[in-house]
């Protein structure tokens, strides 16, 4: 049943935003069970696109010969037509850039990368690929290693964060999740200027309330540090 089922879902894509378009699918869905979350297969297929920069082709490798003739992205692949959803929830790793492509619905939205800042702020990184191996070298994490290649296509990336979020679900339920999917990213240390790498909690308050002041500075940073002040107030 779909209330049992979150999707995650990867794209390739030809540039980072539309009008930029989808030139692979991939997605691997975890299914609850009575003895947990299984991992399903990974699926994954081609979408014809009008062009492929080389930038982009030095990064998935997908070529234009490869796409030719093929039918365009749609996401109904993802959700009904009456905005139903084929899932419960959709999962990416990085699901602010996947949203971009996925067009207005209703559904939950999941983001890995935001839980992982959060459940595993100690991680050497938090990109898909070293959070696959530093959740194996624990012992947190096994997988298919041919299934999980080549890295930057759509299934195997599907694949790999699949694992990720089976490892969060141990530790945080997928509704807090989804929660913290609609916050912006909680780093654990300051990445930036003097402080850089330094816990939130050694940074001097001057440079936080000048990270406030700069009409440049990232929403998500600004959100940082206006929540280590307010610990601080409280």
């Amino acid at each position: 049943m779909a209330e049992h089922i979150i999707r995650v879902i990867d794209f390739e894509t030809t540039g980072m935003e539309p009008p930029h378009e989808v030139c692979e699918v991939g997605y691997c869905d975890l299914i609850k069970t009575a003895d947990g979350w299984a991992v399903d297969p990974p699926v994954s297929w081609l979408c014809g696109v009008r062009s492929i920069p080389p930038e982009v082709r030095a990064i998935h490798h997908i070529t234009m010969a490869e796409v030719a003739g093929l039918e365009p992205f749609d996401p109904a692949a993802f959700f009904g037509e009456e905005g139903g959803a084929a899932a419960a929830v959709i999962a990416a790793h990085n699901m602010e850039f996947e949203a971009k492509f996925l067009g207005a619905h209703a559904v939950p939205t999941l983001c890995t990368y935001k839980a992982a800042l959060r459940v595993w702020p100690e991680a050497p990184g938090h990109s898909n690929g070293v959070l696959r191996y530093w959740l194996e070298d624990q012992g947190l994490l096994s997988l298919d290693h041919h299934t999980a290649m080549p890295p930057h296509r759509a299934g195997p990336d599907a694949y790999v964060t699949a694992h990720i979020l089976k490892a969060l679900l141990t530790r945080a339920t997928a509704r807090e999740m989804v929660g913290w999917t609609r916050e912006p990213r909680l780093l654990p240390t300051c990445p930036i200027g003097k402080f850089r790498g330094k816990p939130w909690s050694e940074v001097e308050a001057g440079f936080l309330n000048w990270m406030l002041g700069q009409p440049t500075m990232e929403a998500d940073l600004k959100w940082n540090a206006q929540r280590e002040l307010d610990r601080r107030a409280a």
